[in-house]
């Protein structure tokens, strides 16, 4: 699996967790091991610039998903070509803001590094397709984010 992490937020963070916790998500989602992904974090200006270009929503935002194959949990590829042979994908781009994580962080009264792993786990479903705008899918993806989250932290005993 490619995973690239690029910090350009001027905080300081823990990339090889955030890249650990990727690979981690995307083994659990069955994701093709060949699978492209990047996370980008990046600074409230850069932020809100994507929240504002993209989501039509003014201020920056604690994590973006930019899609790119359309990839699927439990399909081990992007897709098959003419003689079935898989191709891994691009998964897509997630992007983190720390700043903001930060102050979410306090106010649920956890670790930043814990809010960053939750986001990037959840920036990660929303590039496999999961949504939460309906009570049904908002379950469902909160539980595979618990779940996820869960089985990384007591893989790295924390």
């Amino acid at each position: 699996m490619s995973i690239e992490v690029l910090n350009e937020s001027g905080v300081p963070v823990d990339e090889t967790a955030i890249a650990g916790l990727s690979r981690h998500v995307l083994d659990g989602m069955r994701v093709h091991p060949l699978a492209e992904l990047s996370v980008l974090l990046v600074d409230e200006a850069a932020m809100t610039e994507l929240h504002v270009k993209w989501m039509d929503e003014p201020g920056p935002t604690d994590v973006l998903s930019f899609p790119m194959d359309e990839l699927r949990p439990g399909h081990l590829s992007g897709g098959a070509d003419e003689d079935g042979e898989t191709d891994p994908g691009l998964l897509g781009d997630v992007v983190l803001c720390p700043a903001v994580a930060e102050r979410q962080a306090r106010e649920a009264g956890h670790s930043t590094e814990d809010e960053l792993e939750l986001l990037c786990a959840h920036g990660i479903l929303h590039l496999l397709g999961y949504d939460h705008a309906e009570p049904e899918e908002h379950r469902e993806m909160f539980g595979l984010q618990a779940e996820l989250l869960t089985s990384w932290r007591e893989k790295r005993g924390t």
